[in-house]
């Protein structure tokens, strides 16, 4: 499915990364990636399924406007966003990185590049997302592309019902690329 990769060029550019159309052929791929427990919630059933069901972006609709995929410089997928519009002025992200890129110092930019197309495509909106309380890994990711915490809740997920940290976009806090 993927190549071994050197990530060490991730330092040296400024934005490697692209945001594309999420195709059905690279919605598919989602599909088959496989985190390690806890991060295993993040799973996506099969792609079958999903096409099946229409859930999430197994809906050609759904998936058409408001996923996204994201390309490193050689054109391979490393993750995927998603730009949900809550009313007219917030846009809540959704994001995954390609489990062997995790914890490989990614996040920050791949965050980042993903924030700035929200804002692209959403100007003077308000850009947030929900996180897992437990997920410290992914805070402190999100915290360093200049994102803070700004509510904690407990909403019904596909796992139960979930403690989730809202998290709002400042762009003063942003880390400097």
């Amino acid at each position: 499915m993927t190549n071994q990769h050197n990530f060490s060029y991730y330092k040296t550019k400024k934005r490697p990364m692209t945001i594309k159309p999420l195709t059905q052929e690279l919605a598919s791929e989602l599909c088959l990636w496989r985190y390690t427990p806890p991060y295993d919630v993040y799973n996506w059933p099969a792609w079958e399924d999903m096409q099946k069901d229409g859930f999430e972006f197994g809906d050609p609709v759904l998936r058409d406007r408001q996923y996204s995929a994201v390309l490193d410089s050689d054109g391979s997928l490393i993750g995927f966003a998603q730009f949900f519009p809550l009313g007219a002025s917030v846009v809540r992200l959704g994001l995954g990185l390609r489990p062997d890129l995790c914890g490989r110092k990614l996040g920050p930019l791949f965050v980042s590049v993903i924030t700035e197309e929200a804002l692209r495509r959403s100007p003077g909106c308000e850009v947030d997302l929900e996180v897992y309380t437990w997920n410290t890994r992914a805070i402190r990711t999100y915290e360093k592309a200049g994102f803070r915490i700004e509510d904690t809740y407990r909403r019904p997920t596909s796992h139960g019902l979930k403690e989730v940290h809202c998290m709002v976009y400042d762009r003063a806090q942003a880390f400097k690329w």
